[in-house]
């Protein structure tokens, strides 16, 4: 073998790795081409990448964007593939505005709190957060087709002009809150770190979550119209996007899969091309894309060009490898492994993340009830007439709908729950954003959470601890933000704040010191006289 930069034993990496149908650009077959994808393998073991940024034991950066993928930039380089690493950031710039860059490729983009509350119930598509696994393709609408195979009656080829045609197949629109599964996986992080991956698991906050009207197909209607059905020991269908995916030094096209007894409901499972009137975004999976209700956003394949029936899950690594969900304490079965160290491993005391084996975590696809306060902002400042007002998102998955949210001023002993007509309107697969203005008489440092309740009666563990696990996924905790208290409706507050402002002071910072004196020697001197400070005797 001989590797040098741009080719490989002498062939040019572009023909190697090139355009492969015309209007495809940034699209590379590797699921189909065993030669083609050892030879790139060969390649990328070849080489020393720059190592996965430590983001969980470090404070994070306040840059915009806050993490830089330089390791998957190599990768995409190494096999001549550097266009689509430029094209995707061409693709932001073009498609998002104003949004917190949590890793710019694959880019990560999360909402901002005043677009999760500005943009009501449905999330503008610039705003809406962006989680991808590899770059964005430029594929020409005109030129795509989508191929079902597998377990079905009659395998076929699509063109998208016939799928977006009415008088061929069934078209629908849904309502559809998509949420990443590391959501509010910074909480996990400054708590207890935990697993990382090539892919990083990225610092996401509050807003990698949002909700957006898509319209296309069911697909369960293209199942049963084109392909005649699908086979009786079809139980599961695959989706395989035409973004380039890394693993362990190993190159793959993204590949999940859903069961069967999701895409039966008609409204489950959709191949959309249309978000929030609009055709759908290059940078969201355009020209097609799965929208999965109620399953984490995972599932919601991106670029989707082929899809197959299956007896059992995709074999894909990110279906079988990732969004796994582990305990905290870990006891593999040594009768189950092949690996020779197997018979080495004790019966007992097996803890922690240096024992966990893939068949230990189990596959994360519905979404847990969850939610999140977006106002105030934990460590924030407010002052307030004894009462505080709160805005957030609630959403619960698999077509479980939001019943209530309750917000708690003590930490999560009291609770109160947010009136009906404060909440937006319920929907089965989408959330609801909440306010309410929660008493509060205490003054400084206060731990404020909130909870949901759906429509099957469940709701959130009280802490994070309580949900934290080694994969850093679905923080689905009460989420706890801390704010400073003052209360003007004291007396000696407004007092206080009014000889600030007589002096024209600075209220803020809190931790700013005064510039004068808080208390005249003789106020002073006489409570020290009255309430002395030492007993008399």
């Amino acid at each position: 073998m001989s590797v040098k930069d741009n080719e490989y034993n002498g062939v040019p990496l572009q023909w190697l790795f090139g355009e492969e149908k015309p209007g495809w650009r940034g699209y590379v077959e590797w699921e189909k081409e065993p030669e083609k994808k050892r030879v790139a393998n060969e390649i990328l073991k070849s080489k020393t990448f720059s190592e996965i940024p430590e983001f969980q034991f470090a404070p994070l950066p306040k840059t915009n964007p806050i993490l830089v993928g330089h390791r998957w930039k190599e990768y995409h380089e190494a096999l001549g593939l550097k266009s689509i690493v430029d094209f995707s950031w061409e693709m932001v710039k073009k498609e998002k505005h104003d949004m917190l860059h949590v890793l710019d490729f694959p880019y990560n983009g999360e909402t901002l709190a005043k677009y999760i509350l500005g943009d009501g119930k449905i999330t503008q598509n610039r705003h809406h957060f962006v989680r991808n696994h590899g770059g964005v393709p430029d594929i020409d609408p005109d030129c795509f087709e989508l191929e079902i195979g597998g377990l079905v009656n009659i395998p076929v080829r699509i063109p998208l002009r016939d799928l977006k045609d009415p008088a061929k197949f069934p078209q629908r629109s849904v309502t559809v809150t998509l949420q990443c599964s590391g959501t509010r996986r910074r909480e996990q992080i400054e708590e207890y770190p935990g697993d990382g991956d090539e892919l990083i698991n990225a610092p996401w906050g509050e807003g990698a979550i949002g909700t957006a009207v898509y319209r296309g197909v069911p697909l369960k209607k293209v199942i049963k119209i084109a392909c005649g059905g699908k086979l009786p020991e079809c139980s599961h269908f695959e989706f395989i996007g035409a973004d380039t995916y890394f693993k362990k030094k190993e190159v793959y096209n993204y590949a999940v899969s859903v069961p069967w007894r999701k895409v039966r409901n008609n409204e489950e499972v959709l191949l959309a091309w249309e978000m929030n009137g609009e055709p759908l975004p290059r940078i969201h999976g355009a020209p097609l894309r799965v929208v999965v209700a109620g399953y984490i956003g995972a599932r919601s394949c991106k670029w989707v060009y082929r899809i197959n029936g299956l007896s059992e899950p995709s074999f894909g690594p990110v279906q079988r490898q990732e969004y796994l969900y582990y305990n905290q304490q870990v006891f593999p079965s040594a009768n189950n492994l092949t690996y020779p160290e197997a018979s080495y491993l004790p019966s007992k005391s097996q803890i922690g993340k240096h024992n966990v084996y893939i068949s230990n975590g189990f596959s994360i696809q519905a979404m847990p009830v969850s939610s999140a306060i977006m106002s105030p902002k934990t460590k924030d400042t407010i002052i307030h007439d004894g009462k505080i007002e709160f805005k957030g998102w609630a959403y619960s998955g698999n077509g479980n709908w939001v019943e209530r949210a309750e917000v708690s001023p003590d930490g999560g002993h009291i609770w109160y729950a947010v009136a009906p007509e404060d909440m937006t309107e319920k929907y089965y697969y989408a959330w609801r954003l909440w306010k309410i203005e929660v008493p509060v008489d205490a003054e400084g440092w206060l731990e404020f959470c909130v909870r949901t309740w759906d429509s099957s009666n469940n709701t959130e563990p009280t802490y994070v601890r309580s949900a934290w696990n080694w994969d850093l996924h679905v923080t689905s905790s009460a989420h706890r933000i801390k704010i400073f208290s003052v209360n003007r409706s004291k007396p000696a507050t407004a007092k206080r704040l009014k000889q600030l402002e007589e002096l024209n002071e600075p209220f803020l910072p809190i931790t700013k010191p005064l510039e004068f004196t808080i208390q005249k020697f003789e106020d002073y001197e006489a409570e020290y006289k009255k309430y002395p400070r030492e007993p008399l005797e």
